[in-house]
């Protein structure tokens, strides 16, 4: 009975790994560095959007690439450290969450879509191209980041549900897509409203 134990060891500490490398706010100590607090500006997201918000194009794509290495780490530690399809899954959503709920800063940090970008870029990469495209044209066609990332998210659950990936890969798309569309809820309700901000609107 105790067979196991070793491996669910192993795959829990990989999996908290993953939490780790996933809550280093990235974002938060690129623009603290200028004197501004992204809890307390703008949106008050620790994300690359509200980078772009507060500090312009060029902190919010170093802090949006900081942000993908951050999944890409989480999958690549797991499957160097072997611990099979489910673990390095479950690693990378690991990686997601601690972006998410930081421990660093007090649970409060991104919405994810960056660091699930890179952990599916490594897990899923063909559905993870094609979630990147519906994102770019929803961005372009209308100057939201909220609704590009609710639309590569939803895209890159049915680019990996269509495209017969491993069922540990689809599962993980899936429960990041919906912790994704459950961070952007009050981001969606302002689109429809008429009151989200923009590409081109700062802070």
């Amino acid at each position: 009975m105790l067979d196991g134990l070793p491996f669910c060891m192993d795959a829990a500490a990989t999996v908290a790994l993953g939490y780790l490398v996933g809550s280093v706010p990235f974002a938060y100590m690129l623009v603290r560095r200028r004197g501004i607090d992204l809890r307390e500006a703008g949106s008050g997201n620790v994300g690359a959007a509200n980078v772009l918000r507060t500090s312009g194009p060029g902190h919010a794509a170093i802090a949006m690439c900081l942000d993908a290495l951050k999944g890409v780490l989480a999958v690549l530690i797991a499957q160097r450290l072997g611990g099979g399809a489910a673990v390095s899954v479950a690693a990378g959503f690991a990686a997601v969450i601690g972006h998410i709920y930081p421990v660093w800063l007090g649970f409060r940090g991104g919405k994810g879509v960056a660091t699930a970008a890179g952990a599916f870029a490594v897990l899923a990469p063909w559905a993870m191209l094609i979630a990147s495209g519906a994102f770019v044209v929803a961005v372009w066609a209308t100057r939201y980041i909220s609704v590009g990332s609710v639309v590569g998210a939803i895209s890159l659950t049915t680019a990996a549900i269509a495209g017969d990936a491993p069922a540990p890969v689809s599962i993980g798309a899936t429960g990041a897509a919906l912790m994704i569309l459950h961070r952007h809820r009050a981001n969606l309700a302002r689109v429809m409203a008429g009151t989200e901000r923009r590409i081109g609107q700062r802070a």
